[in-house]
């Protein structure tokens, strides 16, 4: 069998590296990948940019996988999936994991999401959406409490969201967003919602419509600096599985959050074979749902799929086959902990270029498995970072302190100039 995997970065890596692990997986094709992605035993990466807000480019992508003979895509990142490349191949009558387009705007609008929670009962956050400066300005002044939470409705890359302890910081976010246009259209409606102090959770899972089979949770660390500090980022590290995820948190997650969502799949009679991703507030030992997204996470893939026992591809298969009931998916004991390598100056302006070393000493190969993600290659073989999240390290331990410790021993090693990580993943509340 041969699959495409769309995308280029470690969210990526991880899901390739995992097939390619399958008796079943022939070859493994990413695109555009990334040179590290390439280092993996059957795969390769194609480099092509694609367009995919443009009939155009997504018609590309359907050639690419017809002219590779691919059996099978799945799709790394939200904007394909919110332009409607799934709709395009299964028009052609090729395999695809993700949601249809219509689906898709459970991620692509956080207004159409927030609907879909309020209708079928998805415990969630009150919220407000606003579709001007004045009006965010009359809504931040209503809510009155802070910390508040600012969102862009549309995709922001994971940055879209600020944490705002007062009315000042609140309306220079709105401003940021609507006025300034730093997400250009998606901030262009702003969501207005209240906070909620608790403990994070990341759950990811599989579904084909018709039943929605989580996986492992975990625990993102979004902000980008030690103690919960600094700006929201696209994720500087994860723990895996989250210890707030009791037996007693779980089963309110199933009650209250995921099986009044899988309802609401079938009540819009979306074709939903893909990835659903939950991202949790708990409080009190109840689940509140902040956000879906459409696709695996970043980095919680990376730290997931090296505690999957099973076959990855088999499970994409019985998802596009909607014969979800059947896999069975099998897990590693013990922990995970993945932690991200930056650049400089990140999630702002960096420098590019700067030569990455010592990954694939043997040392670091022997207690962390190194996935890329923002590199590049210079004189054919060097590899250089050319991302603001260069690459991370996602180490397996019996206990989540031997995780962590085999994790820092692994990235400390590594050697790329001005660059940085947190020293706290997996102790910090962030």
């Amino acid at each position: 069998m041969k699959v495409l995997v769309i995308g280029s970065g470690g969210r990526e890596h991880a899901i390739c590296w995992k097939l390619a692990q399958s008796s079943n997986v022939e070859k493994v094709f990413c695109l555009p990948g990334n040179p590290g992605i390439s280092l993996e035993k059957k795969c390769e990466s194609l480099s092509e940019q694609i367009d995919y807000q443009s009939e155009t480019g997504r018609n590309r992508v359907v050639e690419i996988a017809l002219n590779h003979g691919v059996d099978i895509t799945i799709v790394g990142p939200e904007e394909p999936l919110v332009y409607g490349i799934v709709d395009d191949f299964r028009q052609k009558g090729l395999q695809i994991i993700g949601p249809e387009k219509d689906a898709a705007r459970l991620e692509g609008s956080k207004d159409f999401a927030k609907v879909f929670m309020a209708k079928y009962g998805v415990r969630a956050p009150f919220s407000k959406t606003v579709d001007n400066y004045e009006k965010a300005c009359e809504g931040i002044e209503q809510l009155s409490r802070f910390p508040i939470v600012i969102k862009a409705d549309g995709l922001a890359a994971g940055k879209g969201v600020y944490i705002c302890s007062s009315e000042g910081e609140a309306k220079t976010a709105a401003d940021e967003l609507m006025n300034r246009e730093k997400f250009g259209e998606s901030g262009k409606r702003i969501l207005i919602e209240e906070y909620l102090e608790g403990e994070e959770v990341s759950i990811l899972a599989l579904t084909d419509s018709k039943v929605i089979v989580p996986l492992l949770s975990s625990k993102d660390h979004k902000r980008l600096l030690e103690d919960d500090k600094g700006p929201n980022t696209g994720g500087m590290g994860v723990i895996a599985p989250n210890p707030v995820m009791t037996d007693e948190v779980y089963d309110d997650f199933i009650n209250a959050i995921l099986n009044p969502t899988l309802k609401g799949v079938k009540a819009f009679g979306f074709d939903y074979r893909g990835i659903i991703f939950f991202g949790l507030m708990v409080k009190d030992k109840k689940c509140y749902l902040l956000e879906y997204n459409v696709r695996m996470g970043d980095p919680e893939t990376q730290t997931i799929l090296p505690l999957m026992a099973s076959d990855l591809a088999e499970h994409f298969l019985h998802v596009e086959k909607s014969r979800l009931d059947e896999t069975l998916i099998k897990w590693h004991p013990g922990c995970c902990v993945n932690l991200v390598l930056a650049s400089d100056g990140y999630p702002n302006h960096y420098k590019k270029g700067k030569l990455i070393a010592d990954y694939d000493h043997a040392h670091v190969q022997e207690i962390s498995k190194v996935f890329f993600a923002g590199v590049g290659l210079k004189n054919e073989s060097d590899l250089i970072n050319t991302g603001g999240r260069v690459l991370s390290v996602s180490s397996i331990g019996d206990d989540l302190e031997s995780a962590r410790s085999k994790a820092y021993k692994a990235i400390t090693n590594i050697t790329l100039e001005g660059s940085f990580y947190r020293k706290d993943i997996g102790l910090a509340k962030g």
